[in-house]
């Protein structure tokens, strides 16, 4: 009798998670249930939004439905040190940080996989709405979920062939209401359980007041200023704004006006018209290519600059120490230091880097 492969599924509480559960046990895979108990705030709650005591009960629930191992992994000093910590920095820095690529990249697919490999898994599975593949030369690939709408590509574009080799994605094959479909008919009490959105790590999803407490300095007021150094007001801090924002500026102008940039070395936020705010080009680093090899030569692509962005025409052009520059076919508005700009080939997604600045204005 061939052995079981075993596999580790990062379970959450939710459906998505659930139902890949349900379905590796279904296809004879040998499963064991793993939650991460994340850090909190304990001035606000006990617990992270990701890890609730009701989330962890509905998570057992299933491993005992399903009849599989359930575990939780003490996650909170190193989601603490590395992902909240890199929020706070990014802020302290002017910049919009992604913490969920980077919890990606340093917890669920590090140290969550190592710990499954330590079980003797063959695999890591979770609920992301992605697909893994081979192409022709054998290496793995990261394409789009078939759900468009769900799809989660782009916060995974920080892994490599070792973290895909290890990896499965049982419900990227799925629209999300086929997998609540899958769920009842497993007999899983979270087929009708709503998504989790927002940072978890938040306890109440305000993060203007998350920073008020733990980067105070970043609340100090300053001024607002045009690009041509004329005064208009003054901000409230500067973790209050983003890259991109009209609304709450508190100036008044005959047209509207945008937050172009943040400047935390002198606490002067700049604002500006929306020809100011658009740009086509954009410098990436902290690069990561699927494939493990970066391209040779600038090629076309399209780029995703945001989560629901819609990816857009441009050239990409490698740089050395792991940048990128990438160049829009038209001017993008919401290009946001910190956040990801990630490089697609229709439903391939074969990498992306963090924004570091937009380029000068187009005209």
């Amino acid at each position: 009798m061939t052995e079981r492969k075993r596999v580790v599924v990062a379970m959450s509480g939710g459906v998505d998670s659930s139902v890949a559960a349900a379905l590796l046990v279904e296809r004879g895979y040998d499963v064991i249930g793993m939650m991460m108990k994340l850090w909190s705030e304990e001035t606000i709650t006990a617990h992270n939004r990701c890890c609730t005591p009701d989330q962890m009960h509905d998570a057992r629930r299933i491993a005992d439905k399903l009849k599989i191992p359930f575990y939780v992994l003490d996650t909170k000093e190193v989601f603490r040190n590395i992902i909240v910590n890199f929020f706070i920095d990014g802020h302290r820095d002017g910049v919009t940080p992604n913490p969920c690529m980077e919890c990606n990249r340093h917890i669920r697919f590090d140290f969550l996989l190592k710990n499954a490999l330590a079980l003797d898994a063959e695999y890591l599975a979770t609920g992301h709405y992605a697909r893994i593949a081979q192409g022709d030369d054998g290496k793995f690939q990261l394409r789009k979920g078939l759900d468009d709408a769900k799809d989660q590509s782009y916060v995974l574009s920080v892994m490599g062939q070792a973290q895909l080799s290890h990896t499965l994605f049982p419900v990227g094959e799925f629209a999300k209401p086929v997998v609540r479909e899958i769920a009842a008919r497993f007999g899983l009490p979270t087929a009708s359980k709503k998504d989790s959105q927002d940072l978890c790590f938040l306890g109440d999803g305000d993060y203007r007041r998350f920073l008020r407490e733990h980067a105070p300095e970043m609340m100090t007021p300053g001024i607002i200023v045009r690009r041509d150094g004329s005064v208009l007001g003054e901000h409230s801090g500067l973790s209050n704004y983003t890259i991109g924002q009209r609304k709450g500026l508190g100036v008044t102008s005959p047209e509207p006006l945008y937050v172009i940039d943040i400047q935390t070395v002198a606490n002067t936020l700049i604002v500006g018209t929306a020809d100011e705010l658009g740009s086509r080009e954009l410098i990436a680093q902290r690069v990561n290519w699927v494939s493990g090899e970066p391209p040779t030569e600038p090629f076309r692509a399209e780029v995703k600059i945001r989560y629901k962005a819609k990816p857009a025409p441009a050239l990409v052009e490698p740089l050395p120490d792991a940048r990128m520059r990438v160049t829009f076919d038209e001017p993008l508005r919401d290009i946001t230091p910190g956040q990801g700009a990630v490089v697609y080939h229709g439903d391939l997604c074969l990498g992306g880097g963090v924004i570091t600045r937009p380029e000068a204005p187009h005209n």
